[in-house]
Parts: C-alpha cells; structure tokens; sequence
C-alpha cells in the first residue's frame, strides 16, 4: 500500500521585512545575509497570529467537506507552542470543522517534530488504510532585537493531508534515525528566546548529516545517483547548501551534481522569502521545489534531511507520484507580491509585541480580518476567531 502525501498548503503572515533593511539598521554589511546565508526577506506575524492561525489557514487551502469527515488523526509539529498542556491541534480541528471522533496531538522535539509526526501519521494509515491524518508544520522563530540569530527568524506554516494512493509523494520504507544529547539550540521554560550556539549547532547539523546519510548508504546500497533531488531543514539556506556539498565526493558524476544543485537552489525560493519556520523548513523546502521546478517528473525520488536541535535527525525519501503536477500551485510565488513591507521599527513593534493581561486574565487585540485570528484572551483562555466558512 502507498503512503505519503496527497494535498499541501502553505500559510504566512500578510508582513515581511527586507533582509537588507535589517542589515542598515543593525550597522552590517548586506552580504553577510544575502550572500552568507542566502536570505532575502523575513515573514512578520502579529501577535493575532499564532501557530494555531497559521496551520488552520494552511490546511483551509485544500481541505474539502468531505476530506474532513475522512481525517480521523491531527498532528502538530512544532516548537513555539501557545499552551503547556493543550495541543494547539485541538484548536485547529474545531477551526477547520473536522468530524468530532479524531485524536489531535502536539509533537515537540526542536525543528523535527513534525517529520516524527509524518512516520507516525503513515504508521497509522498502514493500520487503518482508509483513514486520513493532517499533519501540519507550524513555528515562529524569534531571536530577539539586535541578537546573532535575528536575521534568521521568520513565520509560518506547511499542512499535508496523508493518506494511501497519495497525489503528490509516496513515501519510502528507508527511514533512519540518530539522537544526540548535544546542547546547540534550546529554550529553558523560563525564557522568551531560545539560547544558541551557533557555531556548535551547525557543526552537529553536518555532522549528522554526513553520519546518518553514510548509515542510510549502508543500509539500503544506495547513493546520490539515485536521487532527483534533496531537501533538507533549512535554518537559514546557505547551511543546507553546505550540507548537500559536503555529501558530493570527486568521483560524482559532474551532470548529476549540476542537476541536484539547480534542485536545491530551486527549494530554497521560499525559504529565501520567509525565513526559518522551524518545524516548517524542510517541508517548505519541498513544496518550494513541487511548485518551481521544470524538470520533475513522476517516479522521481527525493531524499530529505531533517534535523532538530537537542538532537534528532533522520534521512527518508519519497518518490513523486503520477499526478502530482496537477495537485501542486504553480502560480503560488505570485502571490508574495500581496505581503505588506514593514520598516525595521514596524517589524520591532509588531513581531516583539507582548501579550499583557489584565487581573482577571483577560486581553484584547485590534481586530484582524485573516481567514483566523486570535481574538482576544478571555480568563486565561485563547479564544480564536473565523473569518470564513
């Protein structure tokens, strides 16, 4: 039985900020992110929109009545979770009007998450074949004014329907896995902004990188030869482009190692436009290089990389199904053009505004007319508003 996934929708904040306004107002020279990490713009939330938002717009994008009373299993991946014990999945499922007798969990384990979720979502269809699972991908990365990660922020969310006989991507039976009890990028509860070792952190993304591919080579007897293309989790692009080079040997046939960079530079277009997403990176990564690319075609096989600090990693593949150009939005890159530019202070006031509740656990918001909103707190309580039918 085929396994992967049949529909993919992609939600960001209507703002944006240039990455080259950042540079000026932060006295640096613009390269070091246009050219040091391939960054172009940021995406900009308002505190109105959360990860709850963001995955029901995403998923909002493809979901029809009728796949609503199929899904019987919602899955959230992510790190900037609105609530300690709720899963913001039960707040998408009532959004999106899903049929009431379905399991909505939370997964947390840094950028992974939502890749344990996938394995998760296709070991649950391999047991109930008829059943769907929305799996969806939601963070917004904050670094903080004036810190060595600011220019690698950005919001958003990926949401995929899973299912057998998928439209777009079936997923492969090869997956591995490696932990590490490694410190690079965590947040203690106690604080707002994650703390990171920067140069650590990208050392153990090659690292394991380059240790569970050789595992992965072992394993199944296959090489990059075998591959069309390689999507990995995206801090910031130009790391992915590193891992991928470190995986090249000198014995790569020159054609092969063209074709896969052009692959790359193809599934970095959005994340060049929006920023980490966290959970979202790899997935985006993906979608970015469905909607862009010319020279894809079925039976074509993708290998992934996914990684979360702390830390989890996994290398697994998908091969692209028969149909898959005409479930994909091509057109979707013309649609940035919508977003809002913000001024370095606008971005300072709006992604770095505080939620302050009142005595009685209560707090309003200006009203915003997105297809979900947070509308306001109400005795500690979110309570989320829908624009749409």
């Amino acid at each position: 039985m085929n396994i992967g996934i049949d529909k993919f929708g992609l939600a960001i904040p209507e703002f944006f900020l240039d990455i080259r306004d950042l540079a000026v107002a932060r006295n640096e020279n613009a390269n070091k992110f246009l050219k040091g990490l391939l960054q172009l713009e940021m995406s900009v939330s308002p505190v109105t929109q959360d990860i709850v938002t963001l995955g029901a717009t995403a998923a909002h994008e493809f979901l029809t009545e009728e796949d609503k009373k199929k899904i019987d299993m919602v899955i959230i991946g992510t790190e900037t979770g609105v609530d300690q014990s709720k899963s913001a999945s039960v707040f998408i499922h009532n959004l999106l009007g899903i049929q009431p007798f379905a399991r909505c969990i939370e997964i947390k384990e840094a950028c992974y998450g939502a890749t344990a979720g996938l394995d998760f979502a296709k070991k649950h269809i391999e047991n109930n074949p008829d059943s769907y699972v929305l799996l969806i991908a939601s963070d917004i990365a904050k670094y903080g004014i004036g810190t060595s990660g600011e220019s690698t922020q950005g919001s958003g969310s990926c949401a995929m329907l899973i299912k057998k006989n998928p439209n777009i991507l079936i997923l492969n039976n090869d997956n591995v896995c490696q932990t590490r009890d490694i410190m690079d990028f965590w947040r203690p509860n106690y604080s707002a902004f994650p703390y990171v070792d920067g140069h650590f952190s990208t050392k153990q993304y090659l690292e394991c990188l380059e240790t569970t591919w050789a595992e992965y080579c072992r394993r199944t007897g296959k090489k990059l030869e075998d591959f069309t293309a390689f999507c990995f989790h995206l801090p910031f692009p130009k790391l992915g482009l590193k891992g991928l080079n470190s995986l090249f040997d000198k014995n790569l046939d020159r054609e092969v190692k063209d074709s896969l960079l052009e692959n790359f530079h193809t599934s970095i277009t959005y994340s060049r436009r929006i920023g980490n997403i966290y959970t979202g990176s790899l997935y985006l990564g993906l979608l970015s290089l469905l909607e862009n690319s010319d020279t894809l075609k079925p039976d074509d096989n993708i290998a992934f990389f996914s990684y979360g600090s702390g830390a989890v990693c996994e290398i697994f593949t998908g091969t692209l199904a028969k149909n898959f150009k005409e479930n994909i939005n091509s057109h979707r890159l013309e649609t940035f053009q919508n977003r809002k530019k913000l001024s370095v202070s606008e971005y300072e006031k709006m992604f770095f505004e505080e939620i302050i509740i009142d005595e009685e656990g209560n707090c309003s918001f200006e009203p915003d007319e997105s297809l979900f909103s947070l509308e306001k707190i109400e005795n500690h309580k979110r309570i989320y508003k829908k624009n749409c039918k």
